[in-house]
């Protein structure tokens, strides 16, 4: 014989209380792997940005420098290309550097999701693969892909940003920082382009 159904409330909506779940199951447990993935993801991404901002800022690794950079971008159609070319540059290399640590990291990924906003509206248009062209949108799209990624799941645990709000709450605070990064983007776009 079975137990009768007891009523519950919800509302003004009546009904029969569902069964109790089992209990012998286990919670998902977080995994050390994704840890190392998140690290491996900041090293690979973060690194390739500070490469690109030394090449910029100190013409390192073959780099143009600040005065080709600022040639580039003036040919380009943006105003005010020095000061731009200097904010580009550092800000590769800082915000790079902040991605490599894991600190800051929702902040560091905005930043550097707007630069390939920016980069991918300005070579619309181009090849999409690198094998076609040199000024392909395949390296601005993947670096972009992997900075979104880390912007949504942050750093790890493996990161000076373990334990932070925006570690142990992302999704808030990646929807904040995806709306500034995009604001920065369209600010650079539309106000000195």
């Amino acid at each position: 014989m079975t137990d009768p159904t007891r009523q519950f409330d919800i509302g003004t909506l009546g009904g029969t209380r569902p069964p109790e779940p089992e209990t012998d199951r286990r919670p998902v447990a977080w995994s050390g792997g994704a840890d190392i993935g998140m690290l491996l993801l900041r090293l690979g991404v973060g690194g390739i940005f500070v490469a690109h901002g030394l090449q910029k800022v100190f013409s390192m690794w073959g780099g143009r420098g600040i005065g080709e950079t600022t040639t580039i971008l003036a040919g380009l159609g943006f105003r005010q290309a020095s000061t731009l070319a200097w904010a580009l540059g550092f800000g590769e290399l800082i915000l790079g550097a902040l991605l490599v640590l894991g600190l800051f990291t929702p902040l560091a990924a905005a930043g550097l999701l707007a630069v390939k906003i920016c980069a991918v509206v300005v070579k619309w248009g181009s090849p999409f693969f690198v094998a076609v062209s040199p000024n392909a949108l395949e390296l601005d799209v993947a670096l972009g892909a992997g900075v979104a990624a880390l912007l949504f799941v942050g750093a790890g645990r493996i990161s000076l940003d373990s334990g932070r709000t925006w570690q142990r709450r992302p999704v808030p605070w990646s929807i904040l920082f995806l709306v500034v990064g995009v604001a920065v983007a369209a600010g650079v776009l539309f106000g000195l382009r």
